[in-house]
């Protein structure tokens, strides 16, 4: 017995799926994790929290917030609307979306705490030197806090793979378009049919435990949440 056609597809669904999210991951947390690491403002404490926030909340309290949100009577759903989008519930970036909330403080966090322990002096040395902001973020501090840029790439990647209940409650469990490996053990489960589920189940195990040797063999100073 081995993965069948829905099985496969599902994998695929699931990688395409880490994949875009986690460099949509990259791309908006590393601002935030600069600005959380350098800023002496207020709202650090409060926006700090927000971003942490899918940390402690349960992952269907997320989905159904952001399915209101997204849904036709929502803000954002009647921006996509106005804009000829249409609605972004139960389709792939739907779960897009909503995976980018729920994985946000497992990049955001690595990459700021990488930022915060390079202090200020390699900022300063390079600004004497006439270095220019960009040049200082891509010569000084990326090299510099790559630990931590890889760490948030792996846990984000490895995190979105394992969501279950914002995916469910977003994108249902539409095959080829939302239904992901999580959603397919279930399925197979419901179905009773263990030995399917038993396949895409011990191979999320080997999944999982093989991103966390990379992680703690390729960066073991690291420290994550």
């Amino acid at each position: 017995m081995g993965f069948s056609d829905a099985d496969l597809q599902a994998i695929w669904l699931t990688l395409r799926l880490a994949g875009l999210v986690t460099i949509l991951l990259l791309l908006i947390g590393t601002p935030i994790a600069w600005w959380l690491a350098r800023t002496r403002s207020r709202w650090k404490g409060p926006v700090g929290a927000v971003v942490a926030l899918p940390l402690v909340l349960p992952p269907t309290v997320l989905g159904f917030y952001l399915l209101l949100a997204m849904g036709p009577n929502g803000p954002v759903g009647q921006l996509t609307q106005a804009l000829g989008i249409g609605l972004l519930p139960f389709t792939f970036w739907g779960l897009v979306v909503a995976s980018v909330f729920y994985s946000m403080p497992f990049v955001v966090q690595p990459i700021q705490n990488a930022i915060e322990a390079l202090g200020e002096r390699p900022l300063e040395v390079a600004a004497t030197l006439r270095a220019g902001p960009w040049d200082r973020f891509f010569s000084v501090v990326l090299p510099l806090a790559r630990p931590g840029f890889l760490t948030a790439a792996i846990l984000g990647f490895a995190h979105t793979v394992g969501e279950f209940g914002v995916v469910l409650m977003i994108g249902g469990n539409i095959p080829g378009a939302t239904r992901v490996v999580s959603v397919q053990i279930y399925d197979h489960v419901e179905a009773m049919e263990y030995g399917q589920a038993h396949w895409l189940a011990a191979s999320m195990v080997v999944f999982s435990f093989l991103v966390l040797l990379a992680l703690y063999t390729l960066n073991p100073r690291q420290r994550t949440f």
